[in-house]
């Protein structure tokens, strides 16, 4: 049966290809437009394109009413299996940094690429041809498969919420949203915003997602020679001209921020304070944060077996009426709310600033011993002959965490690179053909599974 299915798998090459480029080629970023759509017109057209995709597949498929999210459906039986995707997708950040445009999807040497390819159209639409090739296959579910697409993960989540006010829940599930094996624990995530007062004399204006290491920051005012000269002194990256100055770092997803990111925003702020800038914000930045994404001047050392807490400065506004930062904090699961609470809040004091939190998600862990996990466990290992990877822990929030007996499963294998949120985001193809015979055989083990 493994050897039908893999020729099912192989035979969908073109087709798979084909699809992910239709999607990709919609900019789902969300916009606060003048449509009724939650999260704006692209992400919209996104969602009924993917379900419109899924019809063409075989599956049964619904949309909200509301435009919150959609499911795809196919199989038999009293239990559900739910694989958890999300359509909408980062900002693309700076042009220049895409060797082809982030939304006409382009192969080059077997790779895909734009926006989205990676995280998550890619996968999510990987795991569906899986199911594809096992219905085309000839095996019969015993247990539902359901695909929901959410449209909202990149922000504050309304999407998954809704669906849960309003739709059956899965008994177990896993989202193709990560790397396999797979993640049975993920940090504590919380967003915030931290206010101050504003200034006339330094207005600035930077970062995007609050999920991403902001990859540039820019300065345009009075203090642009002498901040040119000290972003020169500190051997920071940058280009200066005209009066405005654009301080580079290097784009990266905020749960990898103390690993691949360096964030412009800081090197901004490390320079201004030397130039004697007292903003209360940019010396908060400057001073508690730095280059140090971990946050030890204000947390201490907070490491456990999740990993580091991250801190990420992902937004600095500052204008004449008021500023604000937007930032994202990545937490161990054993480090307690409370802990994180006092010494946040301790310092934000310090320097007259207003702390606000406006997004919080609990940290996840799920047994490895677990069947569910011993299930997909032995499904990634029977494919991929990996037999040494083990259940890993992540700073990354997906939506594992909205299910019970839910987690990260795939899509990038061990030593490949995660582009996620980055310029030149890519999929390799071979790799998602490969995760399709995982999710294949994932899915049909699953269906032996007592829930």
């Amino acid at each position: 049966m493994k050897a039908t299915i893999a020729s099912k798998i192989n035979a969908m090459r073109d087709d798979y290809i084909a699809a992910v480029k239709r999607l990709v080629a919609i900019p789902s970023v969300y916009e606060d437009d003048d449509t009724d759509r939650p999260f704006g017109k692209s992400i919209d057209d996104c969602l009924t394109e993917t379900l419109k995709l899924c019809h063409e597949l075989g599956f049964a498929v619904y949309k909200d009413h509301e435009g919150y999210y959609g499911y795809a459906e196919i199989g038999d039986g009293d239990q559900m299996i739910g694989v958890l995707g999300h359509l909408d997708v980062v900002p693309t950040g700076e042009l220049s940094a895409w060797d082809s445009e982030p939304f006409v999807p382009e192969i080059r040497d077997g790779r895909l690429y734009g926006r989205g390819t990676q995280d998550d159209k890619g996968p999510t639409l990987a795991a569906m041809f899986a199911v594809k090739a096992l219905i085309d296959s000839g095996v019969t579910l015993n247990k539902r498969i359901r695909f929901i697409f959410g449209t909202d993960e990149e922000t504050l989540w309304r999407c998954i919420d809704r669906y849960l006010e309003k739709e059956e829940v899965p008994q177990c599930g896993f989202t193709p949203d990560a790397a396999f094996p797979l993640i049975h624990a993920e940090k504590m995530l919380i967003q915030s915003w931290i206010h101050g007062p504003g200034d006339d004399l330094l207005p600035l204006d930077c970062g995007g997602a609050l999920n991403a290491v902001p990859e540039l920051a820019k300065y345009e005012g009075s203090l642009w020679e002498e901040l040119a000269a000290k972003l020169d002194e500190l051997g920071f990256d940058f280009t200066a001209e005209d009066a405005e100055v654009t301080v580079f770092g290097k784009a990266a997803h905020s749960a990898a921020s103390d690993i691949k990111g360096v964030n412009a925003i800081a090197r901004l702020c490390i320079a201004l304070r030397q130039l004697g800038v007292t903003h209360p914000a940019v010396c908060f930045v400057a001073e508690q944060i730095g280059e140090d994404a971990n946050a030890k001047e204000i947390f201490g050392p907070v490491e456990d077996v999740s990993g580091r807490l991250t801190f990420n400065v992902a937004q600095l506004e500052v204008n004449e009426l008021r500023s604000k930062l937007g930032v994202d904090i990545r937490v161990p699961v054993t480090f307690s709310k409370e802990d994180f609470d006092n010494d946040i809040l301790a310092v934000c004091e310090q320097y007259d600033l207003q702390y606000e939190e406006f997004d919080v998600l609990p940290s996840l862990y799920m047994p490895a011993e677990s069947p569910v996990i011993q299930t997909l466990m032995a499904s990634y290992q029977e494919i991929s002959g990996d037999l040494e990877s083990q259940p890993m822990t992540s700073g990354g929030a997906t939506y594992a965490r909205a299910i019970p007996n839910c987690v990260a499963y795939g899509a990038i294998f061990p030593g490949r690179e995660k582009v996620e949120h980055m310029p030149n985001e890519y999929l390799i193809i071979d790799d998602m053909l490969k995760a399709m015979n995982v999710y294949a055989n994932a899915i049909y083990q699953l269906q032996g599974v007592e829930l």
